[in-house]
């Protein structure tokens, strides 16, 4: 396993999920609801972050690695599913809105390993429309988990759940894109057998 600064940032998030999760559960009566929110979200913050500054670096350095590329989306998959279920154990956003994000997860990232297996891992590359899924999903948690308002009239809880909307039905598009760039793939190998 390879061991650079990369890898090490990818870590990292993966060691925040835990910290992110504890802090809603911590029984201190010191640590106020508005305290533990603020500090969920910084976390959060951090862990985006982190997933946004390891690809670059790695990309920058040269420090890519196949252990990289499996653990930099496990990390992140796993802060998002976590965040989702411990946003709605609070009631801050509908179970719907979790279940369609983290199901389209493990769909596409089932979808990939099997095109990786069979050589066509490219055709399934992330595409634009699944930067913008990431900024909507990544935007939205970020908003629920702050829950107070940012400033007067900005009602964090109202577009936070609009912005989840909008990531669900991104997440749904996005995966039928995906589907579409495999189906198509797997349609061209057969008609070349």
């Amino acid at each position: 396993m390879p061991f650079n600064v990369p890898i090490l940032l990818t870590w990292l998030r993966v060691a925040l999920i835990p910290v992110f999760v504890v802090l809603f559960y911590w029984p201190d009566p010191s640590l106020h609801l508005p305290m533990r929110n603020g500090l969920a979200a910084l976390i959060f913050a951090l862990a985006a972050i982190t997933d946004w500054l390891d690809g670059y670096l790695a990309r920058k350095w040269g420090q890519t690695s196949s252990f990289g590329a499996f653990l930099d989306p496990v990390a992140d998959k796993l802060i998002v599913a976590a965040a989702l279920i411990l946003l709605v154990e609070l009631e801050r956003t509908q179970a719907w809105l979790a279940m369609v994000i983290i199901g389209r997860e493990i769909t596409i990232s089932a979808l990939r390993e099997w095109m990786a297996q069979i050589g066509e891992r490219r055709s399934v590359a992330v595409a634009y429309i699944g930067k913008l899924k990431t900024a909507a999903q990544m935007l939205a948690i970020l908003l629920l988990l702050y829950w107070q308002p940012l400033w007067p009239g900005f009602d964090t809880p109202l577009y936070g759940n609009i912005l989840m909307v909008i990531a669900a039905i991104l997440t749904l598009w996005s995966m039928v894109y995906y589907l579409q760039m495999a189906g198509a793939q797997l349609r061209g190998e057969k008609k070349l057998q």
